[in-house]
């Protein structure tokens, strides 16, 4: 059963995302908070596996709340927002967001994505991943090589690191490589390793920092239909 907390400073929002929620035999609602810091204060006391986060809030806004969970806590944080350009949503994922979505997502891809993040996976809504990251990612300066942050990946690992951040799971890693499954999963344990990183989502946000990528770079696989589901960035094992 994945445990779930609702925090949304509106409660007619948390009813009908308890009612969906409640609805599949998987899901459980433990909760739900009014501001960030009920957010938090519920969160530390029930341990829920997923906490469904609103931005705006009053008294601790939902990327401070983000940041103090994920710093104490280990309950999986996915954003929903209403604006697909709110300017948040990149900040809550620096501040360890496993994810974000719209409020408009319909009521199947909201379970769906609890129980992604849930078992460990990062998951980002296409609508919104490609003009947050062309409006809040900058450039480093022209002519700049590695960053030093990534200096210990070998060739290949900088290549498997840029897949990752353009939303490929293990096994499209393996075949774009040409490479057995087992082999891309190795090749991202051990980016993770070297570079620190918990999950997906913060190797998204490294490799677009860090310039490795750019925005109009090779496009996740799967947005060529015009209203596509959330991206789900599959983990390279039971934690990542």
């Amino acid at each position: 059963m994945i445990s779930v907390l609702i925090a949304d400073d509106q409660a007619l929002v948390r009813g009908g995302f308890r009612l969906i929620l409640d609805s599949h035999d998987d899901l459980t609602v433990v909760g739900e908070a009014e501001d960030g810091q009920e957010a938090v204060d519920l969160a530390t006391r029930l341990q829920p596996d997923v906490t469904l986060m609103d931005i705006r809030m009053p008294a601790l806004d939902g990327i401070q709340a983000t940041r103090r969970l994920v710093e104490a806590s280990a309950t999986k944080v996915l954003i929903l927002t209403t604006f697909d350009l709110d300017e948040y949503v990149y900040e809550a994922m620096r501040a360890g967001a496993s994810g974000f979505l719209l409020k408009t997502v319909r009521p199947q891809q909201l379970a769906a994505a609890v129980r992604d993040v849930a078992h460990g996976d990062a998951l980002l809504a296409p609508s919104i991943t490609r003009r947050l990251v062309e409006a809040f990612v900058h450039r480093p300066p022209p002519g700049s090589s590695v960053p030093p942050r990534l200096a210990e990946l070998t060739e290949r690992e900088l290549e498997v690191l840029k897949l990752v951040a353009q939303g490929l799971s293990n096994a499209e890693i393996a075949t774009h490589l040409v490479v057995g499954e087992s082999t891309a999963k190795t090749h991202v344990s051990r980016i993770f390793m070297k570079l620190q990183l918990r999950d997906r989502a913060q190797a998204v946000v490294l490799a677009y920092e860090s310039g490795l990528i750019q925005p109009g770079d090779a496009p996740t696989l799967g947005m060529a239909n015009s209203s596509p589901p959330p991206a789900t960035i599959q983990p390279q094992s039971d934690s990542s």
